[in-house]
Parts: structure tokens; sequence; C-alpha cells
């Protein structure tokens, strides 16, 4: 794989485990939105960007060289062989085969941890062009306005400090429904007590998890989602209605509760249940299975 600088611009050469319409539509992000020519837009990191992919090659477009190695290359964790990943997966059984084929593309963001941590709160119960419309409208009123690009503004999400400012009733303004109250109180515990949530990630699994679950609107399966994509715990399994279908569908009894599912895929895959996840649930939406 080559890396290597245009104007305005980088090109990744022989991106073989990249393919932006699996990585930005299976689920993990919320600022990511499909153009005309197929190609995403995004806002990540305090940053715009557009990236698209062109035979083997990936474009990632109003960005430089010195931003791919600072923020990009391990925004889209090009350090880790996705390749093998899938190998390994497939060994497990001809779901997973069939899931990672399909899925050729899907990389896991490292994504930031804050930002996930409202974003997910946001979902609970929700639609993501909804989901997405309400985090929108929390940048545009509270976060930094990082500039104009191809005619549009965008605005970083907002810190704990930014979003701090907002009362209730303006959270509940931007669209986020009965959530808004969650975010106030989390913005509140996170900004009295100096709380670092990236902090979260240099903790074991089991103690990332038991800090999330003390958030108000966190639950068992938005906490697994924070701690996946917002903190890199890939020994973790978020139990969605499509990966419970798709449970169901292959590996477990059609009455068997979410908590027993998730314990199921834990044991099964173990420290790869992050990526056995992401693969399954993309194979199972984007085909239906088990509707």
């Amino acid at each position: 794989m080559n890396v290597y600088e245009i104007e305005n611009g980088i090109v990744i050469e022989g991106a073989d485990s990249f393919d932006p319409v699996h990585v930005f539509e299976c689920g993990q992000c919320f600022r990511w939105h499909r153009e005309e020519d197929d190609s995403f837009t995004g806002v990540a990191m305090g940053k715009v960007i557009n990236v698209r992919r062109e035979g083997d090659n990936i474009y990632i477009d109003n960005t430089n060289m010195e931003d791919y190695e600072n923020i990009w290359r391990d925004y889209f964790d090009m350090d880790t062989d996705y390749s093998k990943i899938k190998e390994d997966l497939k060994s497990y059984d001809e779901y997973l085969e069939k899931a990672c084929k399909f899925g050729w593309g899907i990389r896991i963001l490292r994504q930031d941890s804050w930002e996930m941590l409202i974003s997910f709160i946001i979902s609970s119960n929700n639609r993501i062009p909804m989901i997405q419309r309400a985090i929108e409208n929390l940048s545009e009123r509270y976060g930094s306005y990082i500039g104009e690009y191809r005619g549009k503004k965008y605005y970083a999400f907002p810190t704990p400090e930014e979003l701090s400012k907002a009362t209730v009733e303006e959270i509940r303004d931007c669209k986020t429904g009965f959530r808004d109250k969650y975010i106030k109180s989390t913005c509140e515990a996170v900004k009295s007590s100096g709380i670092d949530v990236k902090s979260f990630r240099e903790m074991d699994t089991e103690e990332c998890r038991k800090r999330l679950l003390e958030f108000n609107g966190v639950g068992p399966k938005v906490c697994d989602c924070i701690a996946l994509f917002g903190m890199q715990k890939m020994d973790t399994f978020p139990v969605d209605v499509w990966v419970k279908r798709v449970m169901q569908e292959f590996y477990v009894e059609d009455d068997m509760s979410l908590t027993k599912i998730r314990k199921f895929a834990l044991d099964k895959f173990g420290v790869s249940a992050g990526y056995a996840q992401q693969y399954l649930f993309y194979y199972a939406r984007e085909l239906g299975i088990g509707k």
C-alpha cells in the first residue's frame, strides 16, 4: 500500500480492504453523507474531507500528508491488517465467510470517544436519519465552525464545555427527543468531574463498560456501541435488531435473550467479536436476513 499527496488531497494505492460504502454505511458513524458520485463527505476530528474509491485506490480530498499521518491514518485504522482479520473470521464458519466477502471493505473507524458517547445516546430507539439530523443540529448550534467545503458550511461536534451551555429545552429543540435529559446529564457529569472519556480506552473492557453504564441513557447495547466504536474495544458485541436476527438465523434459538446472544458471541468470537459483529450486521441488514 502506497500513500502520496496530490493537489488538495492524498491517494492510498492498493487499498484492498477499504470501500467507503461499506465503511460509512455499516452503522458505526453518523456524520458521513453519500454524494451523487458515490463519494462520501464527512466531519471527523474537527476536519472536513471527502472520500472516494476508484479502482484499487482511495482518494481523500481536502487534506494533505501531514493530516494523513497525524489524523487519518489512525482514524481509518490503516495499520490494522483487515485481510488477516477476515481470513481468521472466515475460518469460524460459512456464515462469517459469506459476511466477510460481502462486506470486504469494512474498516472499524477509530472515532472520537466523546462524540461516540453522545451520538449513541441519541441513537437509542432512533432511526439513522433522525440521529444524523440531531447530531448536525447540535454541531451547528454549539460546535466550532470549521469552514466551507463545496458550498456547504461545516461544524465540529461540540466539546463537553460547549454542549454544557445548552439547556435541556435547547437540546430537545435539536431534535434529540426524550434523550435531551440524558445528554444534559452526561455533559454535566463529564464537566463537573473533569473526566476525559478518551481515557476509558486505556481501561480493560469490563471496567470501560462499567464506567460507561454510569452515564444516564447508556444501557447495555448503547454501551457496547460506544466501547467498540469510540474506545476500540474489539471484545464487545453490540446486539441490535439486525444482529439479533442474523444470530437467530445462523447461530442461536429464536427465544434466546439479547444478553445470552451477546454472551454466546463473545464466547464464540472472543477478541474478534467486534469485527465479527460489524460483518454480520452489514450482511444481515443489506440482505434483509431474518426479516
